[in-house]
């Protein structure tokens, strides 16, 4: 089972409908802080002990953690996923012919 958020053209991007340069990237963004967030809490760690497993600050995580991604590159939130024992799997395929443009999909696996 997964949960599978198309980014992209014709979907519910709150970026997009505000106009916002980078919205796929910026919601790509978004959901892998999102689950950052659920790992966290999940795993009933503190700021302090995620920061540390994650080899940040702990204003870094209190950043995450409110989603106020801006200064954290996607390849670092992925850094950040697997310091907290998830594996990153990067997919490319080809745009389907019914999509109007390529995008950014997060899918997140379920154990």
């Amino acid at each position: 089972m997964s949960d599978k958020h198309e980014v992209g053209a014709g979907n519910d991007n709150p970026f997009a409908a505000l106009g916002l340069p980078d919205a796929d990237l910026r919601l790509a963004k978004a959901e892998l802080s999102r689950l950052i967030h659920r790992i966290i809490k999940e795993r009933k760690l503190t700021q302090a002990q995620a920061a540390a497993l994650m080899g940040i600050a702990q204003p870094d995580v209190s950043e995450l953690v409110r989603g106020r991604v801006r200064r954290f590159s996607l390849e670092r939130l992925e850094r950040f996923l697997n310091a907290l024992d998830m594996d990153v799997t990067i997919r490319v395929t080809p745009r389907p012919a019914w999509k109007e443009r390529s995008g950014i999909a997060v899918e997140v696996a379920t154990a």
